[in-house]
């Protein structure tokens, strides 16, 4: 059985409507050992021939067998094998990697052999064969002629195949050159099918077994010449393995390509490095600036969310008293219990604000959630509070610049006129995350107090002045009160002008006002409908004795309210509270109730509603009425367009600058697809060699996020991104560089191996 078998085979070339035949009514049979010379006038079909032969150009008419069976039934993946496991083919203009060395050339035939040093060492013997051991680094773009029909016929070797095709090998070669080339490609043949195409029989006539001669796409003659092919070992092609690579070893032999064609190209693989860089920085900050448009989809909590928390108030709105709270806690097994707990749902309601300077309205707000028994680990800047009047303050990093590291301590904020000492900062960098004003337990319930009177719309405090006798009175509307940690307990500090026309009064009228005046409290309810409704004089009451005459150190500028009002009214923070407590303990009807976590607060709440209580748990969630949830929807929807337009865009860039960038490697995949290389090899070299330029960018998306979100000049700036973000950030890259390479692929394999080879006209 023949090892090549040619029955009435055509090719027809149709371009441009035109026809031409290309050969037509071939019948020939080859085997192994011979050397087999094809002559031919120029476009005689001899170069078509070997076109149909290697499988890199189809054919119309006729069968072709090989070993016996037929492939006219071929798909191109079934040429693509074939080429694998039977053909060498060594063109006329060399056709070499060029941006490949020497020896890349001659190992990549050689991926088949699974040991690396194995296959080098063997590509070294090949080269030196070949005499080019010297020559084994240097690229193929800086070989001579002859140098790169050397190297192609040394990779035609490493290949091993059993089908050696040449098309006029030694057409660009001096004559002594040519010479060598002819004896080397003699040498090799011994025990394979060598078919070289020559327009010179001369310099083959001496080596050749057989001479067709091809005229005008036929087959004019065929006959066998005096030389005699001696086979040194008849066995070769019959004991020649299967080159059925693993897909393992095809992953592993991509790697490797894809690694040589990365490398082989530094000048193009630092523009595709830049290109992924800019496509990754692009949709980093496109992501991190649109990161605002998830927040639609975050639940609104109806109190804030703190594990295990449970809001609990009777049906009737009553108030409940401590030692009930203490009950009800025990009862149902929570952990702890806070009676007025109005802070922990001011939310960004309120805010702490921090003096820039000594100019008024130099100030920043901090939007900050209140909290105590909170810890933030023991990497702090300074210290936890230990006073009623300290905070520790639980920021994002952007706020730095404003406290710094050094000398905490002189730093001082302002919570509803209230002053108050940062001991203690702990900076972050999840700009998600709310800031917060950790309080000591005492810290936390003055400053409930303070908020609960000062801001409560519905309350109002006044003081009534009288004399002993009677003569003197006055009722003082105070619209500012200022706590303070400077005073002593049941010392005040007023000014007012209602008070001074007071004192006025009484010294116009003889009244000796500082042994007969009594100051009492008065504390209002207030009702929207009805005005005021009800009063509560304090049982405390405060002489003239109680008035200090030296303002505290604290500057009354210092205060926001201080500059708006006349009037005002400086008291002790001890004095400030015991007046909420009594205001809190009559009107004050919701508390909180702590469980280990969610799951059991759920749980209690239920036995709650059951009991007849309304429980309701932290995390609880309502939603938001519909011209709000409008206007989040619109904004989110813009942002999200914004990303998508965005991401478009980078994708189209990068699809459009990488095909460009594949497009430079068209001629080396086409020479590979006809060195037989396997497809799935090369396809994984070409996806490699796009991702390795991924890395880079990777790296570089990473120093950048760190140093935006360390940075207090930029975290502000940008959403914090989370590692699922940033792996959806490289996971929508690499789907990006792979479509756009698939698609490359896809065309580059789509069109035959002579289309695709530079300079494959027909023969």
């Amino acid at each position: 059985m023949p090892k090549l078998l040619l029955k009435d085979i055509g090719k027809i070339y149709v371009s441009e409507g035109n026809v031409a035949v290309g050969i037509r009514g071939v019948n020939l049979s080859f085997d192994k050992g011979e050397f087999v010379a094809v002559t031919g006038k120029s476009g005689s079909g001899k170069s078509t021939l070997l076109n149909v032969i290697s499988g890199m150009d189809s054919y119309e008419e006729g069968e072709m067998y090989i070993d016996g069976e037929p492939t006219s039934h071929y798909m191109q993946s079934d040429w693509e094998s074939y080429r694998e496991k039977y053909i060498s083919f060594i063109f006329q203009d060399y056709n070499i990697i060029e941006s490949f060395t020497v020896l890349e050339n001659v190992e990549l035939a050689l991926l088949h052999i699974e040991d690396k040093n194995a296959r080098r060492k063997r590509a070294l013997e090949l080269l030196d064969r070949v005499g080019l051991s010297s020559h084994i680094k240097q690229k193929g773009s800086k070989l001579s002629g002859g140098q790169k029909q050397r190297t192609v016929i040394a990779r035609a070797l490493a290949k091993d195949s059993p089908i050696i095709l040449a098309d006029e090998p030694t057409g660009n070669l001096d004559s002594k050159t040519s010479e060598e080339i002819i004896e080397l490609l003699k040498e090799v043949s011994k025990d394979k099918l060598l078919i070289i195409v020559t327009h010179n029989f001369e310099e083959v006539e001496k080596y050749a077994t057989r001479h067709i001669r091809v005229f005008d796409g036929t087959v004019e003659s065929d006959f066998n010449t005096s030389n005699i092919n001696t086979l040194e070992s008849t066995e070769v092609c019959k004991a020649k393995k299967e080159k059925s690579t693993s897909f393992c070893k095809k992953i592993e032999n991509g790697f490797l390509l894809g690694k040589s064609l990365f490398l082989s190209k530094p000048k193009l693989s630092v523009f595709l490095c830049l290109l992924m860089i800019i496509g990754a920085l692009g949709i980093f900050l496109v992501t991190t600036l649109s990161g605002d448009a998830a927040n639609v989809f975050k639940p609104s909590y109806m109190f804030s969310h703190i594990d295990g928390r449970v809001v609990l108030t009777t049906e009737n709105g009553s108030v409940l008293t401590e030692d009930e709270v203490k009950k009800i806690a025990e009862e149902y097994g929570a952990l702890d219990y806070l009676r007025f707990d109005a802070l922990l749902d001011l939310g960004y309601q309120n805010s702490v604000r921090v003096p820039l300077s000594d100019t008024f309205g130099d100030f920043e707000f901090i939007q900050a959630l209140f909290t105590y028994k909170e810890h933030f680990g023991d990497d702090i800047i300074g210290r936890y509070p230990e006073k009623s009047n300290e905070v520790l303050l639980y920021l994002p990093i952007s706020y730095k610049p404003i406290f710094g590291e050094d000398n905490l301590e002189k730093d001082k904020v302002t919570l509803n006129d209230m002053n108050l000492c940062v001991t203690g900062v702990k900076y972050f960098y999840d700009n998600n995350l709310s800031a917060k004003c950790l309080f000591t337990e005492d810290g936390f319930k003055i400053a409930t107090a303070v908020h609960y009177m000062i801001t409560n719309s519905s309350t109002s405090i006044s003081l009534s002045v009288t004399s002993g006798d009677g003569s003197i009175e006055g009722q003082i509307p105070f619209y500012t009160i200022i706590p303070s940690f400077e005073i002593e307990d049941n010392k005040i500090f007023i000014e007012s002008s209602y008070y001074d026309t007071i004192m006025q009064n009484a010294a116009d009228s003889g009244t000796e006002v500082d042994q007969n005046l009594n100051i009492t409290a008065v504390y209002y309810m207030y009702d929207y409908y009805n005005g005021y409704t009800d009063q509560m004089v304090f049982k405390k009451g405060f002489t003239d004795e109680s008035f200090t005459d030296v303002k505290p150190e604290i500057k009354l500028d210092d205060f926001f309210y201080g500059d708006r009002y006349s009037d005002k009214i400086i008291i002790s923070d001890e004095l400030l509270y015991s007046i909420a407590n009594e205001v809190l303990d009559k009107s004050y009807t919701q508390v909180s109730l702590f469980f280990e976590n969610d799951k059991a607060a759920h749980k209690a709440s239920e036995k709650l509603q059951d009991a007849g209580y309304i429980a309701v748990p932290s995390d609880t969630t309502y939603e938001l009425d519909a011209e709000t949830t409008i206007l989040n929807m619109l904004e989110s929807i813009i942002l999200i367009v914004f990303w998508a337009i965005s991401i478009m865009f980078l994708a189209f860039f990068i699809n459009l600058c990488s095909s460009r960038t594949l497009d430079a490697f068209k001629g080396e995949v086409a020479i590979m697809r006809s060195m037989g290389i396997q497809v799935t090899t090369i396809k994984i070299g070409m996806y490699l060699r796009m991702l390795l330029a991924l890395i880079p960018a990777v790296f570089l998306v990473i120093l950048l996020a760190v140093l935006i979100f360390t940075s207090p000049k930029f975290n502000g700036f940008f959403v914090y991104l989370y590692a699922w973000q940033y792996a959806l950030i490289f996971i929508g890259m690499i789907l990006l560089t792979v479509i756009a390479t698939h698609k490359q692929i896809s065309k580059l394999f789509g069109e035959s191996v002579k289309k695709s080879l530079r300079g494959g006209a027909r023969g």
